[in-house]
């Protein structure tokens, strides 16, 4: 049971962290060189214009009157409006739509890896130095040594040029039109009960899971490897089977649950990245997600769009981290006292 005190302090922090990571954004795309009115209008626009798009951003006031103002509306989620992507549409809702995508693919890459690196990496502590424990130690290695930019091309010419089993990108067949429920295409698919669909979302989503799960289940199975080989040296552990207790119950009721900590860890670090740094796996199957929205907002300088984007990038990561603190205390309940 987690204490209401652990989770209140827990919640408190959220605030400074939250607020220093919108100051550090709001400096670096307002004190660094150059006009963002310019590089939003472009080289050639018009004076006039400039003028313009200044006055719209407030540019003109004095710095603290800007950051203030900053905060304020990211307080009230109002980011401004996309001035180059999606120009005149509120920030707010260009997150709505190309969000759930990366969201999608970041739960499906991470419950691949969770769901096969974490039996990997307790059966390799528990059969040490056998050739169990030798082939899963090469396979993590070579699940993470491959890049992403590699592995994607390669499961692609595999499985859909060879074999011609998977699509080669995209979320869904162009044959089937499916209304934004959740904005998950998978369940959304599911939730229109056409199971055609559905089938084929989940085709879609198979290979960009699998790109993202292989190296997510190399690090969670290493590191469940590592946190189980400690675990079953303790004195407990040997006391438990001392007793007559049976080698996989002593593990499973007495490693398992103290083991999990540290994974624990791995798993929120790696779900965080998995949703700022999908890129080049939406890149690679031509997901539209927020990754790539992001890559274009920097690179055309659509100022409010990278703003708004980096900060839910911030908050959902603090939220990530304020779960990994409440597993922490599920599992070991003296970690909140």
């Amino acid at each position: 049971m987690i204490s209401k005190r652990f989770l209140l302090k827990r919640l408190l922090l959220l605030v400074p962290v939250v607020l220093g990571v919108a100051t550090v954004v709001f400096a670096i795309l307002h004190l660094s060189p150059g006009n963002p009115a310019r590089t939003i209008a472009g080289q050639r626009a018009s004076e006039e214009f400039v003028r313009q798009i200044e006055n719209d951003l407030g540019l003109n006031d004095p710095i603290y009157v800007q950051y203030g103002r900053f905060l304020w509306n990211a307080i009230q989620l109002d980011f401004g409006n996309s001035y180059v992507i999606r120009r005149g549409t509120p920030v707010t809702d260009v997150l709505r739509y190309r969000f759930p995508v990366t969201l999608e693919l970041a739960i499906y890459g991470q419950l691949a890896g969770i769901v096969f690196g974490i039996p990997l990496g307790i059966l390799s502590a528990v059969k040490q130095d056998s050739v169990t424990d030798h082939l899963t130690r090469i396979g993590a290695l070579t699940g993470i040594s491959i890049p992403i930019f590699w592995s994607g091309p390669l499961l692609i010419l595999v499985f859909a040029t060879v074999l011609d089993v998977l699509p080669t990108s995209g979320r869904i067949s162009s044959n089937y039109s499916i209304d934004a429920v959740t904005g998950l295409i998978t369940v959304d698919a599911l939730l229109s009960g056409n199971l055609d669909a559905f089938l084929s979302a989940v085709q879609h989503m198979l290979l960009p899971s699998l790109v993202i799960g292989v190296y997510s289940m190399a690090l969670i199975s290493r590191m469940m490897r590592s946190s189980m080989l400690e675990v079953i040296r303790q004195d407990y552990m040997r006391t438990a089977r001392a007793k007559g207790q049976g080698a996989k119950i002593t593990v499973m009721k007495h490693g398992f649950r103290n083991a999990l900590i540290p994974v624990v860890t791995i798993i929120g670090i790696q779900f965080g990245s998995l949703l700022g740094g999908a890129v080049l796996t939406e890149t690679v199957f031509n997901i539209t997600g927020i990754g790539i929205l992001l890559v274009d907002a920097i690179s055309v300088g659509d100022y409010p769009l990278v703003q708004g984007t980096v900060l839910l990038f911030a908050f959902l990561f603090t939220l990530v981290n304020l779960g990994v603190d409440v597993t922490y205390s599920i599992l070991d309940p003296r970690i909140d006292q």
